[in-house]
C-alpha cells in the first residue's frame, strides 16, 4: 500500500525533501534559543553585564529570523508537495478508471469511486502535510529538548522521560481502539454519496412519485450512520487531550518542586530553570503534535486502503504481445461461447452460442427480459471476454486485436443512452472528433435527429446539459444513433436503442441503414417485431440460448417464442401507429 502510495510523489520529491529540511532547521533555532536566554539571565541580568545581553540578545533575533523563514519554507514546500500528492492521485485513479473493463468497474460503486478521489484523497493529502511539517518538526523538537534537558540536569530530565513513555502507551490505546471506528467511517461516505447522487440524477422520478420525504429520511438514516461512527471514533480520540494536560501540569509541578529545591542547593541556576520550564513545554507539545499526527495517520490508513485497490485494480481484458490493428470484415461468429459474469456462478448467461453472421448482413435480436440478448452483443466488442468458446470479428479471435482498433470498428448505442453537457455538435463529435459539420447533419438525418435539431432555438450548437436532460427520450436516442454512425463502424449495435421511438421513426432509420450503409454489420435488439422483421435473419434468444435464428417467414412457421411474440403484437391492438411504419 505505502510503494504503491509512494510511486505517486514523482514530480515532487524535491519538495518532500526540502519540506523536512526546513522544519529541521527552524527546530534547530528554537533549540538554541532557550539556551541563549539562560546566557543572558544568568550573565547577563545577574551578573549586570549589558553588553553581553546585547550580544546575546542580538544573536536570538537572528536566530529568530531563520527559524521564522526555514518554517515559512517549510510551509511552502509542503503545501506543493502534499497537494502535489493528492493531484497525482486522483489522477492516477482517474487514469486506471479509464482502462477499466465493465467487470472492474462492477467491484466498485460510483459513489465509492467519487468518495476515493474526493474525501479519501483529501484525507491523505492533510495526513502527508502533516508528517512533512508537524511530525519531522514534533519528533526533531522532542528529541533536541530531551537532549537539552538531560545536558541540563539529567536527574530533572527523567521526568520528561517517563511522561513521554507513559503518554506514549496511552496514545497507542487510544489510536488501537479507534482505529476500528475509522475503518468503519469511510464506507458510510460511500452510502451518503450514494444516497445524493441517485437523488439528483433521478430527481424527476422522485418527484413524479412524490418521495421527497422517503429520500429525506434515506438521506438523514446515511448522514446519521456516518455521524454516530464519527463520534464514537472523535470520543476516543478525545481522551487523548484530557490525558495530555493533566501530564502537562504534572511536569510543571514536579520540575518547580524539584528545581527549586535544587537552586536552594545551588545544584541548579535560576536561568537553567528557566530553560528546562521552555524545554518542557517543547517536550509536551511535540507529544501533543504526534498525537495529532497519529490520529490522522489513523483516519488516512483506511482511506489509503481505499486509494491503493483502485490503483492497483488491473484490468481484465489486456491486449495481447502482438495484437492485430486491422479489422478486415464486419463478419461475426460465436463458436460454442459459453459466458458468465461471475467465475463461480452456478449457471452459464449464455450457453452454448453458435452463429455465423456474414458482413453486411442485418441481423435483429429478439426475446424475452432476461434472456442475455445484450449480454450477447457485449461480447461482440469485447466489454466481457467469453468464459469458454470464441468470438471472432472480420475471422480473427477479438482477444487477437487491439482493444482501441476493434472498438472504433464496432460502434455500440447502448440501452442507457448517455449525452455530456456541451453542444449538439461536440456531443456528436464522439463519434468522429474530426467530423465535419456536413458529416454531423448527414449522421443526424440517417438517424432522423435532424428534423427536430433544426426546430431548436440554436440548431446544432444547442447546448445538451448534463445528462441530456433537456431533450426527451426518443431526441436522445437519435442523437446517440447519429454519433454511433460518424464512427463508420464495420459493425454496428443497437441495443434497444428505438425503444421511445414511434414505429414511424423507427422504420425510417432502418431504411436509412439498408440505402445508406449496405456494407456494415447491423445487430438491432429490440423488443418490438416491427423493428426486426425486415432484417436479413433474426436470433431468438430464450435463457441464454439461441431458440432460433431465421428470417421472419422461418421462424413464424417453425419458432413458437418468435410466433407467440408475433402475435401478442400484431394479433390485437398493435402499435397505435403501425400504418405509418410502412417503407
Amino acid at each position: 500500500m505505502l510503494k504503491t502510495l509512494g510511486k505517486q510523489l514523482h514530480g515532487y520529491i524535491k519538495d518532500s525533501v526540502l519540506t523536512p529540511c526546513f522544519m529541521v532547521l527552524e527546530v534547530i533555532m528554537e533549540m538554541v534559543i532557550p539556551l541563549l536566554m539562560a546566557s543572558i539571565i544568568d550573565n547577563g541580568v545577574e551578573a549586570g553585564d549589558i553588553n553581553h545581553i546585547y550580544k546575546i540578545g542580538g544573536v536570538m533575533v537572528v536566530a529568530a529570523a531563520i527559524g521564522l523563514a526555514a518554517g515559512i519554507l517549510g510551509g511552502r514546500y509542503g503545501a506543493r508537495a502534499s497537494a502535489g500528492l493528492a493531484r497525482n492521485l486522483r489522477k492516477g485513479m482517474y487514469e486506471n478508471i479509464q482502462t477499466f473493463s465493465f467487470a472492474n468497474i462492477d467491484k466498485f460503486s460510483t459513489a465509492g469511486l467519487v468518495t476515493r478521489m474526493t474525501t479519501d484523497v483529501t484525507n491523505i493529502q492533510n495526513a502527508y502535510q502533516m508528517i512533512l511539517r508537524m511530525c519531522i518538526r514534533a519528533l526533531f523538537s522532542l528529541v533536541c529538548a530531551m537532549c537539552m534537558a538531560f545536558f541540563i540536569s539529567a536527574r530533572l530530565a527523567s521526568i520528561y522521560l517517563g511522561a513521554v513513555l507513559v503518554l506514549g502507551c496511552i496514545l497507542g490505546v487510544i489510536i488501537h481502539f479507534a482505529m476500528k471506528y475509522f475503518n468503519q467511517v469511510f464506507p458510510k461516505y460511500d452510502d451518503l454519496n450514494e444516497s445524493v447522487q441517485e437523488n439528483v440524477s433521478a430527481i424527476r422520478v422522485v418527484k413524479a412519485f412524490v418521495r421527497e420525504d422517503y429520500e429525506r429520511e434515506r438521506f438523514t438514516k446515511a448522514s446519521n450512520n456516518l455521524y454516530n461512527m464519527f463520534v464514537k471514533a472523535e470520543s476516543i480520540v478525545m481522551l487523548n487531550s484530557p490525558v495530555m494536560m493533566a501530564t502537562v501540569y504534572t511536569c510543571i509541578m514536579l520540575i518547580s518542586w524539584m528545581g527549586a529545591k535544587m537552586i536552594v542547593f545551588s545544584e541548579l541556576e535560576t536561568g537553567e530553570l528557566m530553560s528546562l520550564f521552555t524545554y518542557c513545554m517543547n517536550i509536551l507539545m511535540s507529544l501533543m503534535m504526534l498525537s495529532m499526527v497519529f490520529v490522522m495517520i489513523t483516519m488516512s490508513m483506511a482511506s489509503a486502503r481505499r486509494i491503493a485497490e483502485v490503483l492497483n485494480e488491473k484490468s481484465s481484458l489486456t491486449n495481447p504481445e502482438n495484437p492485430d490493428t486491422d479489422v478486415p470484415d464486419g463478419s461475426i461468429s460465436f463458436e460454442h461461447v459459453n459466458f458468465s459474469y461471475h467465475k463461480n456462478a452456478a449457471e452459464w448467461v449464455l450457453k452454448d452460442i453458435n452463429l455465423k453472421i456474414h458482413s453486411g448482413e442485418t441481423i435483429g435480436i429478439i426475446g424475452g427480459t432476461g434472456s442475455s440478448k445484450t449480454s450477447l452483443a457485449n461480447l461482440i466488442s469485447r466489454i466481457y471476454d467469453v468464459s469458454e468458446g470464441a468470438v471472432k470479428v472480420g475471422g480473427k479471435d477479438v482477444r487477437s486485436y487491439d482493444l482501441e482498433t476493434l472498438r472504433n470498428q464496432v460502434a455500440v448505442v447502448l440501452q442507457k443512452n448517455v449525452l455530456f453537457s456541451g453542444t449538439i455538435l461536440e456531443n456528436l463529435r464522439w463519434g468522429d472528433m474530426n467530423a465535419s459539420r456536413e458529416e454531423c447533419i448527414h449522421a443526424c438525418k440517417l438517424a432522423c435527429a435532424d428534423e427536430f435539431i433544426t426546430n431548436l432555438p440554436d440548431g446544432y450548437d444547442t447546448y445538451i446539459e448534463q445528462g441530456g436532460t433537456n431533450v426527451s427520450g426518443g431526441q436522445k436516442q437519435r442523437l446517440c444513433i447519429a454519433r454511433a454512425l460518424l464512427k463508420k463502424p464495420k459493425i454496428l449495435i443497437l441495443d434497444d436503442s428505438t425503444s421511445a421511438v414511434d414505429t414511424a421513426t423507427d422504420a425510417k432509420i432502418r431504411k436509412a441503414f439498408r440505402e445508406e450503409i449496405p456494407g456494415t454489420t447491423k445487430l438491432i435488439i429490440a423488443q418490438r417485431i416491427s423493428s426486426v422483421e425486415n432484417a436479413d435473419r433474426i436470433i431468438v434468444m430464450e435463457d441464454g440460448a439461441i431458440d432460433g435464428f431465421g428470417t421472419h417467414e422461418e421462424l413464424l412457421a417453425n419458432n413458437e417464442i418468435y410466433r407467440d411474440i408475433y402475435e401478442s403484437q400484431t394479433g390485437g391492438s398493435g402499435d397505435f401507429d403501425e400504418a405509418g411504419g410502412a417503407d
